[in-house]
């Protein structure tokens, strides 16, 4: 009996309601007989009814579960082989043990088996080799499929999401897009002109632009005298990146013939679906090219990322006297509502660094403020280390340098720091003291780059100036005249612009020579300054001998090196890539070698024809059109040459990917 009612799985509600009954009926017996029999009898016949349901009902159930166990296993063997879903099974190998009819059929292989699956695509070593990646999408033959991987069995799911691509890429080439174009120079050259002269020079302009945005696709209206607004989307967007933004060089080139030169400057905002954040970004990438110099274009999205076209002409020097008076008479005020001034350069300071904190130092003690000069005294130049000598002899001078401990012990909240010849955060002397400073000022002459100190109260960048020490010395101009420049205060300026224009070669313009006779007329010695450059025979050589390992690039672009596992300096790469320069048929030099923090570093030189800002900002650094450099702490000196020709090659022959 127990074995039926476990076979028929009744076991414990049946058989409980049987001993229920039973005991029921012998108790019942006790009192009659005849009751006993009567209820005996009910209670069987209520007892087999019940049992028969459950029988029926369990049968029922049984089958219903063996009929969908059928169709469950149909299902899995008609999903396994026959539903557009790819299977691939490897071995410890890798190589291909099983895979489902689908994705053999439409992989056009006859048998996949033993095939690697490498041999499919490269991208399934990503998905293998990677402990946190699960899915991947990867493109097999036309078709695109997302691949999810179970590492324990080796197994491979492939989904085709081809379709799903093709709607995701049309979605995002038809996204908004928003322009702000500037004309740099307009209000410079209109002033000049009569009516009938800024009319033409209105329609010139207008049917440029115009016919630009007709050739395109791209609704343009001018907002004003010097600025226009354009939209379009992102699949028009890609079509002026492959074009390097052709207008650039249409807006000068026809300018020119009527001696207007003018360029333009472009900021586009793309990559949201939010107008009010397009709109935004547009105006901060014209920013961040009026900030670089104008005639470029900065390509800006959400998450932070700049892409720069253009930049092929020096910068028009566009400061005014007014500026500068007003950025001195406002740092002036910050000076005196501080307790003392830090000034900061970058590091492994140069000539312009260091005469720019000297004057800056100055103008706190014009206005009856404490100044310290931040210094490592462990990172400087051999070119620097002259100045310093001659400053060293200076007790008062000397007195103002101070190492970076000593100046986070002693800044305050009312400190100010003033941060000179450069604007990256992760080129300052002391990052620290950026951080925790909360009242900072800006003065650089850089052409401004992605990376930027953010935190300011005052910022003076002013690309087209020869030096911050030009910048510097401009300023001390509006100064209180409490005290006058020493000599060696004046020659360290001065030495700092000379060497910045390669003795007034380079980026010079009218104001720089203003600002050199002022630092003359107030004591600085040429003779010193001479004596200061100078370098020993040994640097002279080892110049030489780098000069030696010269080949060429392309038209007129020279790259040379250094010997591997051998450190030089900077300055040194730095002249060497000058000495480059002056050489016939040369209009861009590259200078690598290898540096005492690691890694490789290289000088970048030119004329203006190549802009070896472009260049060295696709490898991770900056600087400006005609001077720029960067570091490649990873790579070997191989690695960086062959680096950078593939970069000049997608700038200045292919796509641009910057």
């Amino acid at each position: 009996m127990s074995a039926f009612f476990r076979k028929r799985k009744l076991r414990y509600p049946l058989l409980a309601l049987l001993i229920l009954g039973l005991v029921a009926s012998i108790l019942i017996a006790f009192v009659s007989e005849l009751i006993a029999g009567i209820f005996f009898f009910l209670f069987a016949a209520a007892f087999a009814f019940t049992w028969l349901i459950e029988k029926r009902t369990y049968e029922a159930t049984e089958k219903h579960i063996e009929t969908l166990s059928y169709r469950m296993k149909k299902v899995g063997e008609e999903a396994l082989l026959e539903m557009p879903i790819g299977i691939l099974l490897a071995d410890e190998e890798f190589k291909i043990e099983w895979a489902n009819p689908y994705i053999s059929s439409v992989l056009e292989y006859d048998t996949l088996i033993g095939e690697s699956i490498y041999s499919l695509s490269d991208d399934f070593h990503t998905l293998v080799k990677s402990e946190e990646i699960r899915d991947l999408t990867v493109t097999l033959g036309d078709r695109k499929y997302r691949v999810y991987y179970k590492s324990d069995d080796r197994l491979f799911y492939l989904f085709d999401i081809t379709e799903q691509v093709e709607i995701e890429s049309l979605y995002y080439a038809d996204r908004t897009v928003i322009g702000i174009l500037f004309i740099d120079n307009y209000d410079e050259l209109a002033q000049g002109m009569d009516d009938q002269t800024r009319s033409n020079l209105n329609s010139l302009v207008t049917s440029l632009v115009n016919d630009w945005g007709a050739t395109h696709g791209i609704f343009v209206k001018r907002v004003s005298s010097d600025r226009f607004m354009a939209v379009f989307n992102e699949s028009i967007l890609k079509q002026l990146e492959t074009s390097k933004f052709a207008i650039l060089d249409d807006i000068r080139e026809v300018t020119a013939k009527d001696n207007l030169a003018l360029t333009l400057s472009i900021g586009v905002g793309a990559g949201s679906a939010s107008l009010v954040e397009l709109g935004s970004m547009a105006q901060s990438g014209l920013d961040l090219v009026l900030g670089r110099g104008g005639d470029q274009v900065a390509i800006k999205h959400p998450s932070g990322k700049v892409k720069f076209y253009g930049g092929k002409t020096n910068p028009v020097e566009k400061r005014t006297r007014v500026r500068a008076r007003v950025i001195s008479h406002a740092l002036r005020d910050l000076i005196q509502d501080s307790d003392q001034v830090f000034i900061m350069g970058h590091k492994m300071p140069d000539m312009d660094s260091i005469g720019a904190a000297v004057g800056v130092a100055k103008m706190a003690a014009m206005n009856k403020v404490k100044a310290s000069i931040v210094l490592d005294f462990d990172e400087y130049d051999r070119s620097v280390s002259r100045l310093m000598e001659e400053i060293e002899s200076d007790a008062d001078l000397f007195e103002q340098f101070i190492t970076p401990e000593e100046a986070l012990a002693d800044m305050t909240d009312n400190s100010l720091l003033v941060v000179v010849d450069t604007h990256k955060p992760s080129m300052v002397i002391e990052e620290r003291l950026l951080q925790r400073m909360e009242r900072v000022v800006l003065i650089d002459h850089h052409r401004r780059g992605e990376e930027f100190i953010t935190n300011t109260m005052l910022v003076y960048m002013e690309p087209y100036a020869s030096s911050t020490a030009e910048l510097v010395t401009e300023l001390i101009e509006y100064q209180p005249k409490h005290e006058k420049l020493s000599m060696l205060e004046a020659t360290a300026m001065l030495a700092g612009i000379i060497v910045d224009t390669k003795s007034f070669t380079l980026r010079t313009g009218a104001r720089t020579f203003e600002a050199a006779s002022y630092l003359r007329a107030n004591g600085a010695d040429t003779v010193l300054v001479q004596r200061l450059l100078k370098e020993d025979m040994d640097t002279y050589l080892e110049r030489a001998r780098i000069v030696e390992t010269v080949e060429f690039v392309g038209d007129g672009i020279a790259i040379a090196h250094g010997e591997p596992d051998r450190i030089y300096s900077p300055v040194l790469i730095a002249q060497t890539a000058d000495i480059l320069l002056t050489m016939k048929d040369v209009n861009a030099s590259f200078v690598i070698a290898e540096r005492s923090e690691g890694g490789v570093g290289i000088s970048a030189r030119s004329l203006g024809e190549v802009n070896v800002q472009v260049i060295m900002e696709n490898l991770g650094g900056g600087g400006h059109l005609t001077n720029a450099a960067t570091q490649m702490p990873d790579a070997t000196i191989d690695e960086a040459i062959e680096k950078l020709r593939e970069t000049i090659s997608e700038i200045y022959e292919g796509e641009q990917t910057e």
